[in-house]
């Protein structure tokens, strides 16, 4: 594994108000920085609609309601939300922002890190409480079964049938229907929803911010999870803070100042 000449820094509540992030001072100019950012699984734009709007008077934010939404509730495979994002990407840049980054909350961060290893044309990744772990999910044998069948109807040609499986949000667990494309798109354990993949597959080196809470299930997996095996960047920064899942208000500031610091 290659090792990331990055730094790592645990978030207290001071720091938290006062970030201490060295680097350059921020150009006031309204194109510097624009972000791309999704929300999470069962969400919608509103759900982190506190976080972007404190981004806002530094980094252009653009949010758009992704196919796990509450309402939507997986109308489209994935693929078609990453040339959704790339839509959001190209618009930025028509608009004459130099740097666009994609970013995004839970499965919104899976996304972020999926876009940078199949689009790759970003220039930065801002991950917060990255989720959605399909392979562990697979391993577990939540909604195993289901997965095995959309495999099945895929390689045989027959993706648009409707299925049912058991889907898990931080604990949380319901039944979903979808087409078995549309499935397999989402929970193969070995597909675009792997983060550990998709960071090994990035395009070309950027700055990773992968920021994750204490009591967050994924904070488990450490920074070999997924963070280290991203292509190494000097900006790039494993940000820890004290809290759970939907606890990102926090760590709006620390975001912030790391947007900020990008040389």
């Amino acid at each position: 594994m290659t090792e990331m000449p990055t730094r790592r820094q645990v978030l207290t509540l001071s720091a938290l108000l006062a970030p201490t992030l060295n680097g350059p001072a921020w150009a006031q100019d309204d194109k510097a920085c624009a972000l791309v950012f999704v929300h999470g699984k069962w969400g919608n734009t509103q759900y982190v609609g506190f976080f972007t709007r404190r981004l806002e008077p530094y980094c252009k934010v653009r949010v758009a309601e992704a196919p796990w939404s509450l309402r939507r509730g997986y109308d489209a495979p994935y693929s078609r939300a990453l040339d959704d994002m790339a839509a959001e990407v190209k618009a930025l840049r028509d608009q004459g922002y130099r740097r666009v980054l994609v970013g995004g909350h839970s499965f919104g961060a899976n996304a972020a890190m999926a876009y940078m290893a199949r689009v790759g044309d970003a220039d930065g990744v801002v991950a917060v409480a990255p989720g959605h772990a399909p392979a562990a999910m697979y391993a577990r044998g939540i909604g195993k079964d289901a997965v095995d069948k959309a495999r099945q109807l895929v390689q045989a040609g027959q993706g648009s049938e409707t299925l049912t499986m058991e889907d898990l949000n931080q604990g949380q667990r319901k039944s979903v229907r979808m087409s078995a494309e549309v499935l397999w798109s989402y929970f193969d354990p070995e597909g675009l929803g792997h983060m550990p993949a998709s960071a090994a597959a990035f395009k070309k080196p950027v700055p990773l911010l992968w920021v994750v809470g204490t009591t967050d299930p994924i904070y488990r997996g450490g920074e070999e999870f997924a963070f280290r095996r991203a292509p190494p960047h000097p900006a790039s920064q494993y940000l820890v803070y004290s809290g759970g899942h939907g606890d990102i208000e926090q760590t709006a500031e620390p975001v912030l100042a790391w947007l900020k610091a990008l040389p």
